[in-house]
């Protein structure tokens, strides 16, 4: 792979830089120099630093992050639901993060002749925590991958190896987190810091249920893995998020107003002392500002759609009041207009998507607008163009004072406690052996937030459209609950993918939106029962996804070349 080319360019730069003595003369600034590096715990500090990045931590973006998946859609449809990908035949598997890990863990040591473990235990969990964040990235997107622990010469012979069993990778990450935990500070932290052993243990149970469910639902496809042990990855995500939930640091953010707090949540300003949030992205003016990972104006693009619309396939799934599907609940009201569509649903459907009476602006003078004054003008320039007609209220505030375009201060939250009580409900359940116990610490905490009917094990409303028929009741609406509860947070994509879901979300299937005739202005296609067809031209017959191949990428060709014991991903 393309470790053999970074690591000359590191030796090369390394070169360069020592034949320039007005460099060498300037102090360390964000980095450790090749000649300065691991004298005591501070550049340990310095270095890991690095990793606290946009790439390693992406905030939440303008309009969200599940473009890649049944939740909202963009301007055209995504190449990979489309089945439209070409193997590369250029470019190289990005290993400069891994460089960069084992750069540390084979140098830290010279701290540690001369300190005391508690010195620099936080960084060397950190490094741990990082390593297993880099390789959790190239398992979804490569699946089986090198695994090196070490930093390599251009001549090592481990440069040349085939690559490691995903099952093989998966294992070495749960033990970095297993790692990382025993070093990370217990303390909760202000949280927009540096990270903690209980983000590590949540990140674990990430880990072990996307590769649980992965050797369960791939099993015998091309993607399957050799003896696969789908429990022994359940129950590791159980230990993993139930040590989060006893560790009583966290909490569901909730001021009870169920009307709101699930939209407050995404819109505040600080998360300082927030119950909910573990860890999130500061952004802050006077500290940051012209720094290129800086630039942050979620709230001015949020102010009109942009092409960026929700689907309703995901308007949809939101249960009504009585806790019943809208095929079943007499309380439903029909899609005939979008205020029908709200009347007695979860209240995270309108906490999610901008109902028309929903406050669009907040202006200086107090004066308000509301986003019907939005809806009026959709689809009459590009900035108000709206594919499904369904626009993204979550993670957008209406105060303008907050918008401001490229240096605006609103926080992006990177981790929150739900995910562990999704995490810890999905593994008791797909181990079979989840009780009404688990359904309560987990997902009715959920609901109590936003003052839903509980789910009772016993009594699970059947739905004739239930997206997994083949599963268990209880499965698929704990899967419901995901979906629900962390739509827009970018996790869409990663479930479909480890519960080999494409044969029935995606394959076929286009993404629709709402009554065409409640619209003012109207520029794309309807269905026969008049709903947006936005994709309708552009793709006929549906996407054309190919469950053999496009799961992961391909190899660059080019790597195969330089090392042919590499082989190429499934149907590429």
């Amino acid at each position: 792979m393309n470790y053999l080319k970074l690591y000359i360019g590191f030796i090369v730069g390394i070169s360069l830089l020592s034949c320039n003595d007005d460099f060498l003369q300037r102090p360390p600034l964000d980095e450790v120099t090749e000649l300065d590096y691991f004298k005591n715990p501070d550049d340990l500090k310095t270095y890991v630093n690095q990793f606290y990045n946009s790439s390693m931590f992406p905030r939440y973006n303008n309009y969200g992050n599940d473009f890649d998946s049944d939740n909202e859609i963009g301007a055209t449809p995504d190449t990979r639901l489309q089945g439209t990908r070409t193997v590369a035949t250029s470019g190289s598997i990005s290993f400069t993060n891994v460089r960069s890990i084992n750069y540390f863990f084979d140098h830290y040591q010279r701290v540690k002749e001369n300190n005391e473990l508690d010195a620099y235990k936080q960084y060397l969990g950190e490094a741990y925590f990082f390593r297993a964040l880099i390789y959790f990235n190239l398992l979804k997107t490569y699946g089986d991958i090198q695994w090196i622990n070490t930093e390599l010469g251009t001549n090592s012979p481990e440069l040349y190896n085939p690559r490691d069993p995903r099952n093989k990778v998966a294992d070495n990450i749960i033990a970095a987190l297993d790692s990382a935990a025993l070093f990370l500070t217990e303390d909760k932290t202000r949280g927009s810091g540096r990270v903690n052993k209980w983000m590590a243990l949540l990140i674990q149970s990430r880990v072990a249920l996307y590769e649980g469910t992965w050797e369960k639902y791939h099993a015998g496809t091309p993607f399957g893995v050799d003896d696969p042990q789908p429990q022994k990855y359940f129950q590791k995500a159980v230990d993993a998020a139930q040590q989060v939930m006893k560790s009583g640091l966290y909490d569901i953010y909730i001021t009870h107003h169920p009307e709101k707090d699930y939209k407050d949540l995404f819109s505040l300003q600080s998360y300082d002392g927030n119950p909910e949030v573990m860890f999130w992205r500061e952004y802050d003016n006077g500290l940051s500002r012209g720094d290129k990972d800086f630039t942050n104006d979620r709230n001015f693009r949020m102010e009109t759609p942009s092409s960026h619309t929700i689907t309703q396939q995901l308007a949809d799934a939101y249960l009504c009041t009585d806790g019943k599907p809208i095929s079943q609940s007499p309380r439903f009201a029909g899609h005939n207009t979008l205020k029908d569509e709200m009347q007695n649903r979860d209240p995270r459907f309108y906490q999610t998507i901008a109902t028309p009476d929903e406050i669009w602006k907040i202006f200086p003078d107090g004066s308000k607008s509301y986003w019907k004054d939005a809806y009026s003008k959709l689809n009459t320039t590009a900035d108000y163009n709206a594919p499904t007609g369904y626009l993204i209220l979550k993670g957008y505030n209406p105060d303008m004072q907050y918008h401001v375009q490229q240096y605006e201060e609103t926080p992006s939250i990177l981790y929150r406690y739900a995910e562990a009580l999704l995490n810890y409900a999905e593994a008791k359940a797909e181990s079979g052996q989840i009780n009404q116990d688990d359904i309560d610490i987990s997902i009715n905490k959920l609901r109590d937030r936003v003052g839903m009917p509980h789910l009772i094990i016993s009594s699970i409303p059947a739905d004739p459209n239930w997206d997994f028929p083949d599963l268990s009741p209880l499965l698929n609406e704990i899967r419901r609950e995901r979906r629900i509860e962390l739509a827009l947070e970018g996790f869409r994509w990663d479930d479909i993918a480890r519960w080999a879901a494409a044969d029935e979300l995606i394959i076929g299937s286009r993404p629709k939106g709402l009554q065409a005739d409640q619209l003012d202005h109207n520029t794309f296609p309807t269905d026969e029962n008049g709903f947006l067809d936005p994709f309708k031209n552009a793709i006929p017959n549906g996407y054309g996804f190919v469950p053999e191949r496009d799961y992961l990428n391909s190899i660059p060709e080019s790597e195969i070349v330089l090392n042919p014991d590499l082989e190429q991903n499934p149907g590429w």
